[in-house]
């Protein structure tokens, strides 16, 4: 244990420690406690309860060795004795009740397709098909990304108010329906399957850009995103989309060690030291998106497409050599795929580098207007990059500075000030 002073600097240093390890381990928490009680919304709140334990005795007696063991075994030791107290649990109790802090969880049926991964366990229950998608999508980013309501927001770009009425919702449903911890089989589980995919994407996002705070990065959610794809790769070897949105994560990530500076500072894609990707998983993406092309039947569907063009990038050796015209190409299958306004940007970035910025500028323009990017600080962003290109410098300052006020990332706005101060 690791002494620390119970007032003074001393205790701010503990107390934003504990913060940062529950903010890391509370997915794993929730998980290895929903076994235990079989309800998301009461393990949730019993890996609360843990954080309080933590807050009141870590500053007092140290920090443990390993936080993480600690905050699990306080929160199933509570959930063990909440399930003693409930008659209902009488018979459990009897068979397995005092044994579960040091015993594994009973086990789930026999079936050579079973996840045997608690997160990947937890993604699928609250993807139950008894919530709407969107509320599946934001409990699940809530409760195994660890993303706070203004993240998800940003994810969905939809107000925060509504997020928090739909994670609110969607634990109440949960309950009331009495939808137990389960393992889904067969076309159950195939039902869920896209929302899974999305809330993986969309964990996978937050950690490559954070919404907000003083990180350009968080690779714990990427890395936890990518284990989930990987895990559920090999569980769904059919399943081209799988393999498409494993492939799009590993090509994403191979970005990693080059997409900050020495002081931890966004390193745009153009200005990227390439020599820093990591090759093994280009080869691995690569691999993934074969894997995706051959096991689809028809078109390909939106990972797979998202995965094409991050190819693109990971096969042109210098930013002017990538073959902007064929990923323009893409994102418009992907835009009639799944047309979005996010990808409709996308494609004006690609437009602009195959085409030249005046066209691009066209189709900027014309998604000014979209209620769901009137707060998107790319959007300004990216019209501030076009009107710099075409030297309209006045203007391009002026988007630069409304980005930079859009934005909750220090790192982002940093970058985006500086763009605006570099406009003559």
């Amino acid at each position: 244990m690791t002494p620390q002073p119970t007032a003074g600097p001393g205790t701010s240093r503990t107390a934003q420690a504990i913060e940062t390890v529950f903010r890391m381990e509370s997915p794993r928490i929730i998980a290895g406690v929903t076994r235990v009680v079989r309800d998301v919304g009461i393990a949730e709140e019993l890996a609360q309860d843990a954080l309080v334990a933590a807050l009141e005795q870590w500053p007092r007696d140290g920090v443990p060795d390993n936080p993480g063991a600690w905050l699990m075994a306080t929160a199933r030791n509570r959930a063990v004795d909440l399930v003693r107290r409930r008659e209902n649990y009488a018979r459990k109790l009897a068979e397995i009740g005092r044994a579960l802090p040091d015993t594994t969880p009973p086990q789930e049926p026999a079936d050579p397709d079973d996840i045997d991964d608690d997160l990947l366990r937890l993604v699928f229950t609250a993807c139950h098909p008894v919530l709407s998608t969107e509320a599946r999508t934001a409990l699940t980013l809530r409760l195994l990304g660890g993303l706070t309501t203004a993240e998800i927001a940003r994810a969905f770009l939809v107000p925060e108010a509504t997020v928090a009425q739909r994670i609110v919702r969607a634990k109440r449903t949960l309950a009331t329906r009495n939808i137990a911890f389960e393992v889904p089989y067969g076309p159950d589980r195939e039902t869920r399957l896209g929302s899974v995919l999305d809330v993986i994407y969309l964990i996978f996002n937050e950690g490559y850009a954070a919404t907000a705070g003083d990180d350009w990065l968080r690779p714990g959610l990427c890395e936890d995103a990518l284990r989930l794809a990987r895990v559920l790769s090999a569980l769904m070897p059919k399943e081209p989309e799988v393999h498409g949105l494993t492939a799009l994560l590993e090509l994403q990530a191979s970005r990693t060690a080059a997409r900050t500076g020495p002081s931890g500072e966004p390193v745009l894609l153009k200005d990227q030291n390439r020599s820093r990707w990591n090759r093994m998983l280009i080869a691995r993406g690569i691999a993934a998106l074969g894997r995706a092309e051959a096991t689809a039947s028809g078109a390909p569907g939106p990972y797979t497409l998202q995965a094409a063009i991050a190819a693109c990038h990971a096969h042109a050796h210098t930013y002017e050599e990538t073959d902007w015209s064929r990923i323009a190409t893409l994102y418009g299958l992907l835009a009639a795929r799944s047309p979005s306004p996010v990808v409709e940007l996308n494609r004006a970035v690609a437009v602009s580098m195959s085409e030249g910025p005046g066209p691009a500028l066209t189709l900027v323009d014309a998604l000014a207007t979209e209620p769901a990017l009137r707060d998107y600080h790319l959007l300004p962003s990216v019209r501030g990059d076009l009107l710099a290109r075409l030297g309209r410098t006045t203007e391009a300052r002026a988007e630069f500075a409304r980005a930079a006020s859009l934005t909750r990332n220090e790192r982002e706005r940093e970058l985006l000030l500086r763009r605006a101060a570099e406009q003559p």
